[in-house]
């Protein structure tokens, strides 16, 4: 009961308690973009990133994408303490068998050789939306892009449809240009292969940013 009368409704910790959840995407291929890549003496190379999708687990043969190097898991590592599997949220540090610190690095993605494994693409189609851009931008718009842990100079190419962002549907083909406000599926080339994914497949490979190079 408070100073107003009776109160209805769940108390704050109640609230918190009947949360659920979110579902960890365990059953999906793994994915996990490497934010660093270090050589640690007696050891070996060590690539460290956050799992997005799926298990990477000791004696799994892993792709890394684009360098398309393919190795095995000697051990996971989280804060220092070895881990039987690591799981989508897990911040972990992965031993590698038989690779060099050169051969990988930030904004590669690694993957289950056997389930999937990432590629690198060179070119992609994506819906953009511009937020809070002077000006127009056209065909040739060279921007840097900012993809999971990969950032990389790209090229719009081609703009393909203006869409309604309420609907998703198109309302012009092949504009001439798109300004503040707009949305478009744009065909985006890329200055050197990088992982990305279809958003529906792998949302956290599905997202990204672009900003002028200046």
């Amino acid at each position: 009961e408070t100073k107003a009368g009776k109160s209805t409704g769940k108390t704050l910790l109640e609230a918190i308690d009947a949360i659920e959840p979110p579902k960890r995407p365990l059953d999906k291929p793994l994915r996990l973009p490497l934010q660093d890549v270090y050589k640690i003496g007696g050891i070996g190379t060590v690539p460290v990133g956050r799992v997005e999708t799926g298990i990477i687990k000791p004696g799994m043969v892993v792709t890394f994408a684009p360098s398309n190097v393919t190795t095995e898991v000697k051990s996971v590592e989280m804060h220092h303490e070895q881990l039987p599997e690591g799981v989508p949220g897990d911040n972990v540090g992965f031993n590698v068998k038989n690779v060099s610190v050169k051969e990988i690095r930030r904004g590669n993605v690694a993957g289950d050789s056997k389930n999937d494994p990432p590629n690198g693409a060179a070119s992609f189609n994506a819906q953009v939306i511009v937020i809070n851009h002077p000006g127009q931008i056209g065909n040739g718009y060279a921007p840097v892009l900012d993809c999971h842990t990969a950032h990389i100079a790209c090229k719009f190419s081609e703009l393909l449809e203006k869409i309604d962002r309420r609907t998703g549907k198109s309302v012009e083909n092949n504009p001439k240009f798109i300004k503040s406000g707009d949305s478009a599926i744009v065909k985006m080339v890329l200055s050197k292969p990088m992982c990305v994914e279809a958003f529906t497949d792998y949302p956290p490979l599905g997202r990204f940013a672009v900003r002028d190079m200046r």
